[in-house]
């Protein structure tokens, strides 16, 4: 009987293994919205605001427009 509860916990491991693909694709996508969703709340900060988190206006558009596929980097 023991051979049978091996067997299971080997084949549990390898379909967690599988998973793992998966799991890393979802984070990288949560990631990416979580970047975009803050490089959008850059362009609405006023001046104080951005005077607070030290950047300028420029640097905070500049930011704020990089292409999506730099934010992975």
């Amino acid at each position: 009987m023991r051979e049978f509860g091996d067997l299971y916990v080997t084949l549990q491991e390898r379909q967690e293994d599988e998973r793992q693909p998966l799991r890393e694709l979802g984070r990288r996508w949560r990631l990416l919205r979580r970047h975009l969703a803050t490089r959008r709340a850059l362009l609405e900060l006023d001046a104080a605001q951005l005077h607070d988190i030290g950047l300028t206006a420029e640097q905070a558009r500049a930011e704020a427009t990089r292409p999506f596929w730099r934010l992975l980097r």
